[in-house]
């Protein structure tokens, strides 16, 4: 599940992100400005650099919804149907030094909730638990210097869930040109993560029963362990094992201002995983007919590149593209493109259409049901990793009236947004999302 999980908060976030050049509500009585040329304010020092407030509260809920019929957990058969509700909240404190340096600290907290109708099936008779949870707080800090023209910052993060728990960090750089035209960014990223090993009913050894000392203790197929005593009493400890998952990344950019009218940006990755990249109840079918469970390499390296373009099309409408070519070791390539095209229908509502195309070839472990051979040496039936086209695309609104959604003035900005994915491999999904922004 925490592939969904990421794509569902993703698209969430963009929400937050993705259109935000297009009103300032901060200029209250004085005329919009349009949506390329710069807004001339005198910069602000008189104020007390030491005080500390709450700069922005951001609110985002989504709801996923998706479909299929090749799923992972039988073996690239069977119900792919999941639906997840994500909730995050995002507290943003600000604050000075005597020097004038900028201080944030964003503090963070995501919920997830999830039914999934293949994992029912992690049980040969149906009988699993179909839904679960996620929670996922994060902490990140950031120091900005006006005088050096640079940020730095760390920040830390959680994810735990029943069968996935996750430890991470990060240190990130940015530095601007000396005419502010252009920024070179940097974020080195390390993620340590624990893989539960849950297996497929066939697969895990009867419930057993021993008594020594006086007392008995009872293995049960989950792997669980129960020890009964004297009187009645019982104890239960969970036994089930986890293996490692490490993932370590360099991200790169750097932006630069062409003119009023275009700013464009190159990206590019270095990521490197090791450990249990696989999912203990993902099946796979031979063409024997007998099954067995997901292997994949230890190891996986991965380097994508990418390209924005923001175009400001007069004073309201922008175009902005992005593109992204993606290869790893394990033999998939894969191609990127989108478009979205904000259009600024008044001072302070704007409608966003958006398209994305993505393609990718197959990797060398994957094959469909009952076509795997037993002289593999490493086997998957995830479709994840199948040749497939997608297409991806909605529309997005959003206001921010001058004097607050509903009149509360700092409800600054509300945001809906909705896409529908396509995939050739029969897979379906919609999502909606709703922002809110508080200053």
């Amino acid at each position: 599940m925490k592939k969904v999980f990421l794509s569902v908060i993703g698209f969430a976030l963009i929400c937050r992100l993705n259109v935000h050049a297009q009103s300032v509500d901060s200029l209250r009585s004085k005329p919009a400005p349009s949506l390329y040329t710069p807004v001339d304010e005198p910069e602000k020092r008189n104020y007390d650099p030491r005080q500390l407030h709450v700069d922005e509260i951001d609110l985002v809920s989504s709801y996923y919804s998706q479909n299929g019929d090749h799923s992972a957990v039988t073996g690239g058969i069977g119900s792919e149907r999941v639906t997840d509700l994500s909730n995050g909240l995002n507290l943003k404190l600000v604050w000075g030094n005597p020097d004038y340096k900028k201080n944030t600290l964003d503090l963070g907290m995501g919920y997830d909730y999830h039914t999934a109708a293949s994992q029912a099936w992690v049980s040969k008779t149906g009988a699993s638990k179909t839904s679960g949870n996620r929670l996922y707080p994060s902490i990140d800090y950031t120091v900005e210097n006006p005088t050096l023209r640079n940020t730095f910052g760390f920040g830390a993060y959680y994810s735990g869930e029943y069968n996935y728990h996750s430890l991470g960090a990060d240190i990130h750089f940015s530095q601007k040109t000396a005419n502010k035209n252009g920024e070179f960014t940097a974020k080195l990223q390390a993620f340590f993560d624990r893989v539960t090993l849950i297996y497929p009913s066939e697969f895990v050894p009867q419930s057993t029963t021993v008594t020594t000392g006086g007392g008995t203790v009872i293995t049960t197929a989950s792997g669980n362990t129960v020890t009964l005593g004297e009187g009645g009493d019982y104890h239960v400890k969970r036994n089930i094992p986890t293996s490692p998952r490490n993932t370590f990344d360099a991200s790169f950019g750097y932006s630069q201002v062409i003119s009023s009218r275009l700013q464009i940006m190159f990206l590019a990755d270095v990521v490197g995983q090791s450990g249990y990249l696989g999912l203990p109840f993902h099946r796979v079918y031979y063409n024997t007919g007998k099954d067995t469970i997901e292997k994949l390499p230890s190891s996986r390296f991965k380097l994508p590149v990418g390209f924005r373009a923001n175009y400001f099309v007069g004073d309201n409408i922008i175009l902005r593209a992005y593109y992204r070519y993606y290869q790893d070791s394990w033999g998939v390539k894969s191609n990127t493109a989108g478009i979205e095209v904000p259009v600024k229908i008044s001072p302070f509502f704007s409608i966003s259409p958006f398209y994305r195309y993505y393609d990718q070839t197959a990797a060398r472990y994957f094959a469909p049901y009952e076509a795997h051979s037993l002289a593999d040496q490493y086997y998957t039936s995830n479709y994840e990793y199948s040749k497939f086209n997608a297409n991806f695309y909605g529309v997005g609104f959003r206001i921010v009236p001058q004097n607050g959604v509903f009149g509360w003035q700092n409800f600054h900005d509300l945001e809906i947004r909705y896409g529908h994915y396509t995939q050739t491999t029969g897979l379906v999904s919609d999502v909606v999302s709703f922002s809110l922004g508080f200053k």
